[in-house]
């Protein structure tokens, strides 16, 4: 059903008639009446009692009907059209973000700050959890963008917003602490601290050591850098993680070596389903971030 034959029939039954109706909405009245003839074969129904001309029209019990709905019908149609222009001008609307812990916060804390002051009527959500967490969010729609460590398939598309290499904390009298460079093979009798399975860092990790041919030894596993780092100063083992966190929290007593770049680089990335348009205020999220990472290039 047309709703611009349903407009057209409210306008004749407002009207009286097909003339003034016609001439209200700039349509010729054969044209006019043709329509509603349309409209009244496609629901089996006379809308209108047709009376001698000159006689004013009026509805039937059916027109009475169908002119009650299609009131309601364009009235619900004008308020989807200003919600949505509410939302494309960003008045409007909510953008639920899936922030990894591990890395999101330098980058985001500043843009977070810049998009609710720019667009104070948008509902921002934040849920911040591991990578992993983070690819199901999105499977599942609780979020619409998410940051974590992530190869882009058929599944997810985004780009990569931070890249850092990785480094290799060691207590400081160990034998490898002084080496210039580490290979992930020299660490493979070492007992290693991971992060737990829900951080994406674990994956990348473990199948890095399993890609250079060995199993890791898990002496542990952790949910915070600073307790791995502490765990490392106290001769637990050694920990792999990118620069900027062992630098963050480095502790006395531990000492910290480059990994090869060819064994691992950590990247966290942007993304989102792919083929799944984003909506007005994640369109405006990702300008932002492209625009910082315009200003401050990885």
């Amino acid at each position: 059903m047309d709703l611009k034959v349903i407009r057209y029939f409210i306008e004749i039954v407002d009207h009286c008639g097909f003339a003034k109706a016609a001439e209200a909405i700039h349509i010729t009245q054969p044209a006019l009446s043709k329509a509603i003839n349309l409209l009244e074969e496609e629901l089996e129904l006379t809308l209108l009692e047709r009376g001698k001309r000159g006689s004013q029209l009026k509805p039937t019990a059916s027109g009475e009907v169908v002119y009650r709905y299609g009131m309601q019908l364009l009235k619900v149609k004008m308020e989807m059209h200003r919600e949505l222009e509410a939302q494309r001008s960003l008045n409007a609307g909510e953008l639920h973000l899936g922030l990894a812990p591990l890395g999101s916060a330098e980058i985001f804390a500043p843009v977070i700050a810049k998009y609710r002051s720019l667009y104070p009527k948008i509902n921002m959500q934040l849920f911040v959890r591991g990578g992993i967490e983070q690819a199901i969010a999105l499977k599942k729609r609780d979020v619409e963008l998410a940051t974590g460590i992530i190869s882009f398939d058929e599944e997810f598309e985004g780009f990569c917003i931070r890249r850092n290499h990785m480094e290799v904390v060691l207590p400081k009298q160990h034998p490898l602490a002084r080496h210039k460079e580490l290979s992930l093979k020299q660490l493979e009798n070492e007992p290693q601290i991971l992060f737990d399975e829900e951080y994406a860092l674990h994956e990348l990790v473990f199948g890095g050591c399993v890609k250079a041919g060995f199993m890791p030894k898990v002496a542990t596993k952790v949910s915070h850098p600073d307790f791995g780092i502490t765990l490392v100063a106290a001769g637990t083992g050694v920990m792999i993680i990118p620069e900027f966190m062992a630098e963050r929290h480095a502790v006395a007593g531990v000492s910290r070596v480059p990994l090869a770049t060819c064994d691992l680089i950590w990247e966290l990335s942007l993304f989102w389903r792919k083929g799944h348009p984003l909506s007005f205020a994640a369109q405006a999220m990702v300008e932002l971030i492209r625009e910082k990472l315009a200003a401050e290039p990885l």
